[in-house]
């Protein structure tokens, strides 16, 4: 089996994936005891009215029947109307969504860099005061609650010695730049707005931090291991056995085959992120699926719930997708199979 077939069969086999979401899901909504009818007209609605916001929602039909309407309308890009706003839920999540994407993306790159520079440290010092201290901030990062470490970093870097602003995407007096995106900081940038630009990368940097931490720990942990591993190899011998620079044995030839392994950890870190962080984005007021998942939750808007959880199942698993066809190409030894 060829590179090509395997991609094929891996988007295959993640079509399977949501489609089971989506059913799983769907199933749900009908199992949990919540009336979505009462939560469109009230408690108090007579039973007429209730009736026919059945009847007009399509309750009274059979699952199998519900369900296949459902199927049709996703495959044509509707998701269903809010039941909180009278709004589409796909409109909804393309205000939340974007913020969440800035966000993810931010922290991801604060977890590699963190996470990479922090493990590579541990493993050349291995078991030298450098590796316990690695240790040590890589364990507290997977250890700690993120709430308690938003909070922790809120209180010392923004309200005791005020270094870093506080929750939102941008200042009180801090003009929005125009909407391309929905991202502030990308639609900062490409609209030059540069008080903007600086105010949003401001405000990113704390909750991103806090993010990034918790998955540099698992990062770390990994490249460390990994990295053990390849510098007991042959080759590495070798390499040293010929006189090579000990920076160039471990950036040059250790590092580049043990950071394939935590391609797979980042990827599943990233999913993890996309999907919406909801202690995060509340503690820091930022307007993400995260948010918006509660929000909908609490409001009982059965159709946004749906929206949320295809949204995030369809992340994931792309995440997942592109991880692995990463994997297969960086590694000769993958068989495609």
């Amino acid at each position: 089996m060829g590179f090509w077939t395997y991609a094929v069969r891996r988007l295959a086999l993640m079509v399977l994936v949501i489609f089971g979401v989506t059913l799983i899901t769907f199933l749900l909504t009908h199992v949990v005891p919540i009336n979505p009818v009462l939560a469109y007209v009230g408690d108090h609605a007579p039973a007429s009215v209730v009736a026919h916001m059945r009847q007009q929602l399509g309750l009274n039909a059979p699952l199998p029947v519900q369900y296949g309407i459902y199927i049709v309308n996703l495959l044509h890009g509707n998701l269903g109307i809010s039941i909180a706003n009278q709004l589409p839920v796909s409109y909804d999540l393309g205000l939340y969504l974007p913020a969440t994407l800035e966000l993810s993306s931010a922290a991801i790159v604060v977890a590699i860099v963190l996470g990479v520079v922090t493990g590579v440290l541990s493993a050349i010092f291995r078991d030298g005061w450098v590796d316990q201290v690695a240790r040590i901030l890589a364990l507290s990062g997977v250890s700690l609650p993120v709430f308690f470490t938003a909070l922790v970093l809120l209180g010392i870097l923004y309200v005791h010695f005020g270094w870093l602003p506080g929750p939102g995407q941008l200042g009180p007096y801090t003009m929005p730049p125009p909407h391309i995106t929905g991202m502030v900081v990308l639609d900062s940038l490409l609209s030059g707005d540069w008080p903007a630009f600086t105010d949003s990368l401001w405000h990113l940097v704390l909750p991103a931090f806090v993010l990034g931490w918790s998955s540099a720990g698992i990062i770390a942990r990994m490249v460390r291991s990994s990295l053990l591993e390849v510098l007991g190899l042959d080759y590495i011998r070798t390499a040293r056995a010929k006189g090579s620079p000990e920076s160039r044995v471990i950036l040059g030839h250790a590092l580049r085959n043990a950071l394939i392994p935590t391609i797979t950890v980042i990827g599943l870190s990233y999913g993890s992120l996309l999907q919406g962080a909801v202690l995060t984005e509340t503690i820091f007021a930022w307007p993400g699926i995260g948010r918006f998942a509660t929000l909908s939750v609490t409001n009982v808007d059965v159709p946004a719930v749906l929206g949320v959880t295809l949204v995030a199942a369809v992340l994931y698993s792309v995440v997942n997708l592109i991880v692995d066809l990463l994997y297969a190409f960086l590694d000769p030894r993958i068989s495609y199979v």
